[in-house]
């Protein structure tokens, strides 16, 4: 038991040292050796983890993958209406890679790691079944209007969020991808949800938004209190 924590522990630093520095300097441009002397992991223990580079790559694409998956799982509640929750989902996937440096490499890697394996899931794919999965709902319950299609409807949000975040990266301001995202709820909501129910999403939008800026500064804070 205290062997496999021990390895669990290595395991996850020489994933956060890899973020950091794929990060910094770029996948192509990283070593293995780079990792190690970052994370503080021998390069054995780092090559019984990881055989190569690619691998790591791979590993990390998982990692982030899985903590979005489970971001956005947790976020899909019954008791709440469904387009609550698509609106609350882009917020919360802009939040990770904001703060989350294993999340935020895992979209830069995303295409160019899975790209020769079409057979491994993608987080965009993840991103497409759930809001399925929610606009079914949100046309069961008449939050959307009613010649809304739950495929295309899907599709259109989560090409959104892949925009909003490509644009976030390209040009360094992940912190202020949310600001975008509001004002693309606050064009798009029209074509998706009936006139008498718009006032409440656009406000919904805009009271997510808020509630991202605020967790955006809670975290600088205290990032800049331990440092």
């Amino acid at each position: 038991m205290v062997r496999q924590l021990r390895a669990e522990a290595t395991r996850s630093a020489a994933l956060r040292a890899a973020a950091d520095l794929f990060l910094r300097v770029g996948h192509a441009t990283a070593t293995l050796s780079q990792v190690s002397a970052e994370s503080g992991v021998t390069k054995g223990a780092l090559y019984f983890h990881f055989a190569s580079k690619e691998e790591l790559a791979r590993a990390l694409v998982d990692e982030g993958r899985e903590r979005v998956t489970a971001a956005c799982s947790g976020m899909v509640d019954s008791r709440s209406p469904a387009l609550e929750s698509v609106i609350g989902i882009t917020y919360s996937v802009l939040d990770l890679a904001n703060t989350d440096n294993l999340v935020r490499i895992m979209y830069r890697l995303q295409l160019e790691v899975d790209a020769p394996d079409p057979s491994r899931g993608s987080v965009f794919g993840t991103w497409q079944n759930i809001f399925s999965h929610l606009f079914e709902r949100a046309i069961e319950h008449g939050d959307v209007i009613d010649s809304l299609d739950a495929e295309t409807a899907s599709c259109l949000v989560s090409e959104m969020l892949s925009g909003v975040l490509m644009v976030a990266e390209g040009t360094a301001r992940l912190d202020g991808a949310a600001v975008r995202m509001e004002q693309v709820w606050h064009t798009i909501l029209p074509s998706l949800v009936p006139p008498a129910k718009l006032p409440y999403f656009r406000e919904f939008a805009s009271r997510s938004l808020s509630s991202f800026v605020r967790r955006t500064e809670d975290a600088r804070a205290e990032a800049d209190a331990h440092s």
